[in-house]
């Protein structure tokens, strides 16, 4: 009987010590969900057309608030949300919540060092901002209802509020002397004056009311057209006129002289945050530099490689020189290009299966980048599709300029930018169950760009790159991604000057000089983004040679990519972490099978 009270005793011990445990787990992962709901509900308010990008419309009739007081009053919020986040136990989570609360934690701490640096001071650059993105409504918003339309037109009454917001934003950086250099915002009007219009028809922002659903009554045609004039009128086009008026009088004429970011207040330090937040691990701007040149040479042997393998009679130098002046390896038209595209799209989408075992179901389309924007910015892009479903993803190819749009480079670039790129990538991520929303649309970019430049190199093991000079294509975009670390860092810590990194670009890449001067200008316009690119490429391409030594004929390169995808868009130590524990499954599923044989 003695015995009997006695295990009652522990039983009744253990069970008081398990339940307070449990309730604190329970409570710790009540917060911290009530929280994540707090923060998605504070964006898609604060964010409207963010909103209505993820599939929330409740707010399609709104554009962002901005000013100086709404940039502080978000700083705010997000403080308040970090605090919250701080005081939750992490060791009371389970594993996947310990994720969620690390990775919201950290997004929150960078966008309070973005606050602290004034990034939100310089709202344009020579090839993104207010004004470039708000003619591309008409292919985001949803353009279906009647309330769509109204929806739509309030939108475009709201963007003369948007437009003085902006402007006030640009107006205390220069105050405060953080500005965008003005090499790079020259030619800044070819992104506005196709917007300030006389007649509003011929505003890109009209297409919309040129057809509309059959459902839809007379009445209510003309009635949203003459809405659709009148906003446009009488305020989408004057606040063009007022935004360029601003750019000729008060911004360009004082901008800052020095391109790079250490000439800014506290330039130093907000470069090497920048060095931290886009490549996610904790390397200094030398390091990167350095890594950068030790790539440059290892490439520059693959290509010294090719250009013996053709018997090109010349050097290296040479063989960029032909590659860049001879018509054969350039498009003639705008539709030549977009067809040879659309081949090597479809010719690559039936080999995915024997990459991956799972694919997004989202589709993908083909789309010429509009011409405003066009001679600006880079060779391509990629739009992520909508968060509901209703719109496809697109990747977006510059016709423009042609003779500086090689063929030989488009193989490399339809890889990175669609599949297995940035489409399979995003729209997977998207796709993934039991993801909190922020991290169904995270955008770390090391993850998400190192992947992409890691997918191009995945064309060598479906067929791709047969033809020696499109295999050089592929040398020349790494190479183009390579020299990122040397002249990102060479101009915005080392005091390199924008002829400096372009002439290095030039001498160890093929790509155009048009190409060169618009990228040279993207990485003086936006430090330490193009650092993600090669650093996120060599972290992947270092953990499947892992995978590849350790499970030796076990390695299935579909099950690989699947647990470096099925995470979604992570900084790169969490991928490590994450992939480390998927070989160790692999290990253990090996083990089982050895002792049931």
């Amino acid at each position: 009987m003695g015995r009997h009270v006695l295990l009652l005793l522990v039983w009744f011990t253990l069970l008081v010590a398990v339940v307070p445990a449990a309730s604190a787990a329970s409570d710790a992962s009540a917060r911290l969900q009530t929280l994540l709901d707090d923060a998605w509900q504070f964006s898609m308010q604060e964010y409207p057309e963010f909103a209505t990008h993820a599939g929330d419309h409740r707010y399609n009739d709104r554009l962002t608030e901005v000013s100086l007081a709404d940039a502080n009053r978000r700083a705010a919020a997000q403080a308040e949300f970090l605090k919250r986040a701080e005081a939750i136990a992490a060791d009371q989570l389970e594993p996947v919540e310990r994720i969620n609360l690390a990775l919201f934690k950290r997004e929150l701490s960078d966008e309070a060092q973005e606050h602290r640096f004034h990034t939100h001071l310089t709202p344009v650059s020579n090839r993104s901002g207010f004004h470039i993105e708000f003619p591309e409504l008409p292919e985001k918003a949803p353009l279906k209802t009647v309330k769509d339309y109204e929806n739509y037109s309030a939108r475009l009454r709201a963007f003369g509020r948007h437009t003085a917001g902006n402007i006030a934003l640009m107006r205390e950086g220069v105050r405060q002397g953080v500005t965008m250099p003005a090499v790079i915002l020259e030619g800044w009007q070819e992104s506005v004056d196709p917007h300030v219009v006389d007649d509003p028809v011929d505003s890109l922002l009209y297409k919309p009311f040129e057809e509309f659903p059959e459902s839809f009554s007379t009445a209510d045609q003309e009635r949203l057209r003459a809405a659709g004039r009148d906003a446009i009128a009488q305020v989408v086009s004057p606040a063009y006129a007022r935004f360029k008026q601003f750019m000729a009088d008060e911004y360009v004429p004082n901008c800052r002289t020095d391109i790079g970011a250490s000439a800014l207040p506290g330039g130093r330090d907000f470069y090497r945050h920048r060095v931290r937040h886009f490549t996610t691990l904790d390397l200094t701007p030398d390091e990167v530099h350095q890594r950068g040149l030790a790539e440059v040479a290892r490439i520059r042997g693959e290509m010294q490689a090719i250009v013996e393998r053709v018997e090109f009679d010349g050097d290296l130098p040479a063989f960029f020189t032909h590659l860049r002046t001879d018509p054969k390896y350039y498009a003639k038209t705008p539709k030549e290009l977009l067809a040879e595209c659309s081949f090597l799209l479809k010719r690559i989408d039936g080999q995915l299966p024997k990459l991956f075992g799972k694919l997004p179901r989202t589709p993908y389309g083909l789309r010429e980048i509009p011409d405003y924007i066009a001679p600006k910015t880079t060779s391509a892009y990629y739009q992520p599709p909508a968060g509901d479903g209703s719109q496809a993803g697109f990747f977006c190819l510059n016709t423009y300029n042609l003779p500086s749009r090689p063929l030989y480079a488009l193989e490399s670039l339809a890889l990175h930018e669609s599949v297995p790129g940035h489409h399979l990538q995003i729209a997977l991520q998207q796709e993934l169950e039991g993801l909190p929303e922020f991290r169904k649309y995270s955008g770390f970019t090391a993850y998400v760009e190192g992947w992409a430049l890691y997918a191009e190199r995945l064309g060598k093991e479906i067929g791709c790159y047969e033809d020696p000079y499109s295999d050089f294509g592929r040398l020349s975009m790494e190479m183009w991604r390579a020299c990122r670390l040397v002249v990102d860092t060479g101009m915005h810590y080392k005091g390199w000057t924008r002829q400096q990194a372009i002439d290095y670009m030039v001498d160890n890449s093929a790509l155009s000089e048009h190409n060169i001067r618009a990228e040279v200008d993207r990485y003086i316009g936006w430090p330490g983004q193009a650092l993600g690119y090669k650093i996120g490429e060599l972290k992947i391409r270092d953990l499947r040679a892992e995978a590849e030594q350790r499970l030796g004929d076990r390695f299935d390169v579909r099950a690989f990519h699947n647990a470096v995808l099925e995470t979604g868009a992570v900084p790169l130590d969490v991928l490590e972490e994450h992939v480390h524990e998927w070989l160790e499954e692999q290990d253990d599923v090996s083990t089982v099978l050895r002792t049931v044989k």
